[in-house]
């Protein structure tokens, strides 16, 4: 396995879809092994800049600006981002890269489009390693309508404002913005995620993604629908938390019983010092288990013998 210094990317990323195009980035050889990269919420593709650099050089990396973040399109009007819709754009993303077995990477939100892709498409994915996220997101049966009333009430309020004029920053402002939001971005994990977060504008910056992203979604699953899903996952998982991230001891009592059974069945979970952005901000503290995960689950096996 070699490690090594990318500084940037090998190629601009760019899938066609019916709304738009779906945009990205990539590292690493054409017939390299691989590996998906799917971002975060109000992320995009440069949530993995500074991980990707210190993972095996065999994998082809390719990160996704999710539909809605980064230089991606956004959603027709009228057309909510959905949890499920997410799902489609990956198989969307890698039939436009005629991968038929890979594997995925996710932070966050990313991580629970990872989790309901393996579910849905068990033989697509060879191994998913999960950063700070359980791979589902559970609703409590008695909050069920609630957050789904919440999400539907909050996407019909935007459809009257989608040609708002959006408020123009300048760069200071927006990365002060960014940086009120997420208090643990260190000064260059801001600087790299507005990188592809802003676009330029007459008297400034305005922010590039959709704000219709900002409303909870509607898909909304309960702790016995999860378990099911993760039941069809086929692929070896590891799941890296951190403790002072969104895997917090409060929120692991409440996912219990989904982080149990990933226990039960012999994947790994492990916590490390950080927070929710470990893998951006200290990314040399995720890279060795994330490395050591991909080449005993993927590379090695699948090197000649």
């Amino acid at each position: 396995m070699t490690n090594g210094p990318w500084l940037d990317p090998v190629s601009e990323l760019c899938v066609p879809v019916p709304w738009g195009e779906i945009r990205g980035e990539s590292w690493g050889p054409d017939e390299g092994y691989p590996v998906l990269c799917l971002h975060g919420w109000a992320d995009n593709s440069g949530s993995f800049h500074f991980l990707i650099p210190l993972l095996p050089k065999e994998c082809r990396y390719v990160a996704m600006d999710l539909v809605g973040h980064g230089l991606s399109s956004h959603r027709a009007p009228g057309v909510p981002y959905l949890l499920s819709e997410y799902v489609a754009d990956v198989r969307r993303v890698v039939e436009g890269l005629r991968w038929t077995k890979f594997s995925i990477v996710g932070h966050s939100m990313g991580g629970n489009i990872a989790g309901m892709f393996s579910s849905l498409y068990p033989e697509m994915v060879d191994a998913i390693v999960l950063l700070d996220i359980y791979g589902f997101f559970i609703t409590r049966l008695c909050d069920l309508s609630t957050s789904m009333r919440q999400g539907m009430d909050g996407m019909l309020q935007l459809d009257g404002m989608l040609n708002y004029n959006p408020k123009i920053y300048t760069f200071e402002k927006a990365k002060e913005r960014l940086s009120a939001a997420n208090p643990g971005l260190s000064e260059r994990s801001l600087h790299i995620l507005l990188k592809r977060g802003l676009t330029q504008v007459e008297g400034g910056f305005v922010f590039s993604r959709d704000l219709r992203v900002n409303v909870k979604h509607v898909d909304r699953f309960t702790s016995e629908h999860c378990l099911q899903m993760q039941s069809k996952i086929q692929a070896s998982v590891l799941i890296v938390l951190a403790d002072n991230g969104f895997g917090t001891p409060s929120k692991q009592q409440q996912e219990s019983k989904l982080l149990q059974s990933y226990k039960d069945r012999n994947h790994t979970v492990v916590t490390v010092p950080g927070d929710h952005h470990v893998h951006l901000n200290n990314p040399e503290v995720v890279a060795p288990l994330v490395s050591d995960f991909l080449q005993s689950k993927v590379i090695s096996r699948q090197l000649p013998a």
